[in-house]
């Protein structure tokens, strides 16, 4: 399982909307490339979600033993430049970061990431957001499955409004983060909106 730091929030999770389901079991990257290798479709999907040649592990930072490195949360807003938190700065950096949206614009959170060493299968993004330490909305998204790349990937989640409304405007506390089926939690951050009249 991946490690956390102490500092990091805790986001309780709720129960799955499907109590039934079964992540199926992991397996290695390479008993993946290999099976039903006869399988003319199979292969071609497998090499688009992990890419030509399939063979060896794809490492990003040798450093990091997680499969899973988030580097950045943008929120895109109606109207709006792309505006940014690096998420690789210390836990206490990030939440100091407060992005500030028009009350009742429509927008959406795209992360980018970094995935290495192995397939990851059914990533989700989670959070839930707080106003003066009650609990007011959450967000689960199904991100999918993501095979190891060299690349910077996203996601972007889909779209929502912005509360509205005099008692609705103010400060907000999100507490975001990243599982998948098999209840690896690679990353889990705080940070802050702020919702105004007007940007």
């Amino acid at each position: 399982m991946a490690e956390l730091e102490k500092t990091e929030p805790e986001v309780d999770h709720d129960e799955e909307d499907n109590p039934n389901y079964k992540p199926p079991a992991p397996k290695a990257l390479d008993e993946i490339v290999q099976a039903d290798a006869e399988d003319e479709s199979l292969r071609k999907y497998k090499e688009t979600l992990i890419g030509a040649g399939l063979q060896g592990q794809r490492i990003v930072d040798e450093s990091n033993p997680n499969k899973v490195i988030i580097q950045k949360l943008s929120l895109l807003a109606e109207g709006r430049d792309e505006i940014s938190i690096d998420l690789t700065l210390p836990k206490e950096e990030i939440k100091k970061q407060c992005f500030t949206l028009k009350e009742g614009c429509k927008y959406q959170i795209k992360i980018y990431f970094f995935v290495q060493r192995d397939i990851v299968s059914g990533l989700r993004y989670e959070h839930k957001v707080y106003r003066k330490g009650i609990q007011v909305d959450k967000m689960k998204q199904m991100m999918g499955s993501y095979g190891p790349k060299p690349d910077l990937q996203s996601f972007t989640t889909q779209q929502e409004d912005a509360p509205s409304g005099l008692l609705m405007r103010g400060e907000y506390k999100i507490k975001s983060v990243f599982v998948d089926d098999d209840q690896n939690k690679y990353e889990a951050w705080e940070w802050h909106l702020d919702v105004k009249k007007d940007w």
